[in-house]
C-alpha cells in the first residue's frame, strides 16, 4: 500500500512540475483536456490558459497542446488568437465554452451577446505539421428578427448558409444558399485576427465573417 500510494505520489508531483514548467507566468488554468490528435494512440494533453496580459477585451487565451516525449511533456503547438480573450463574450462576459476532441478533431466553442446572440464551433486537423481548422459552424441572430445558421468544410470548401426570418417586414424574406469557398489556409496560430475574413455570397449576397 506505502508502494502504491509513494507512486502516485511521485506521479501526481511529477505532472504538477510539468504543468508548472509550461505555464505562461501569472496565468491560470481554466480548461484541460486529453485525447490523440496526431494518430499515433497516445493521449496528447490540451491545456486552456487565461494569461496575465491585457488585451483590447479583457485577459489574452492561450491554448497549448502538449506531447509527451521521452517522459517529459513538451509543447506541440500553441496559440494565443485561437481563444478569444476573457471579455470577448460583449455583455455574455467570458466566450469560452469548452474544448473537447473527438475522433482526433479539436473542438473548441466559443460564445457571446445581449439581445443578440452567437456562437460557434471551430474543428482543428493536426495536419501539414499543423493544427489546420478543417470545420467552423455557427449560429446568431435574436428572437424575433432571424436565426442564421453556417456551416463550412474549409478541406471540401462548402458552405451551407441557411437564415431563418421572423421580422420579415425589416429583414427580408428567409434566404439559403451552398456555396463552394477554396483556398482558406486557417490554422490556430492565424485564427482570430484584427480584420475578420469576410466572406460574400454571390447570390444572396450575404456576408459571412471568420
Amino acid at each position: 500500500m506505502k508502494k502504491i500510494f509513494f507512486t502516485l505520489s511521485l506521479i501526481i508531483s511529477t505532472f504538477c512540475f510539468a504543468q508548472k514548467e509550461l505555464q505562461p507566468a501569472g496565468s491560470e488554468i481554466i480548461d484541460t483536456v486529453e485525447g490523440d490528435l496526431d494518430g499515433d494512440k497516445i493521449p496528447e494533453r490540451v491545456v486552456i490558459y487565461t494569461t496575465a496580459d491585457e488585451g483590447e477585451l479583457g485577459k489574452i487565451r492561450e491554448i497549448q497542446i502538449q506531447k509527451r516525449s521521452g517522459g517529459t511533456w513538451m509543447i506541440l503547438s500553441k496559440s494565443r488568437n485561437a481563444i478569444l480573450e476573457s471579455a470577448g463574450g460583449g455583455m455574455m462576459g467570458d466566450p469560452y465554452q469548452e474544448t473537447t476532441i473527438e475522433k482526433g478533431i479539436l473542438n473548441i466553442t466559443q460564445a457571446g451577446g445581449s439581445s443578440w446572440k452567437w456562437s460557434y464551433t471551430d474543428k482543428y486537423r493536426f495536419q501539414n505539421g499543423h493544427f489546420e481548422l478543417i470545420g467552423h459552424s455557427s449560429t446568431y441572430g435574436r428572437p424575433g428578427d432571424y436565426w442564421a445558421d453556417i456551416d463550412f468544410n474549409l478541406s471540401t470548401g462548402q458552405l451551407n448558409y441557411k437564415k431563418e426570418v421572423e421580422n420579415t417586414s425589416e429583414y427580408g424574406k428567409s434566404k439559403q444558399e451552398t456555396y463552394i469557398k477554396k483556398g482558406l489556409k486557417i490554422d490556430l496560430q492565424n485564427r482570430n485576427q484584427k480584420e475578420p475574413r469576410k466572406i460574400v455570397l454571390p447570390k444572396t449576397k450575404e456576408e459571412i465573417y471568420l
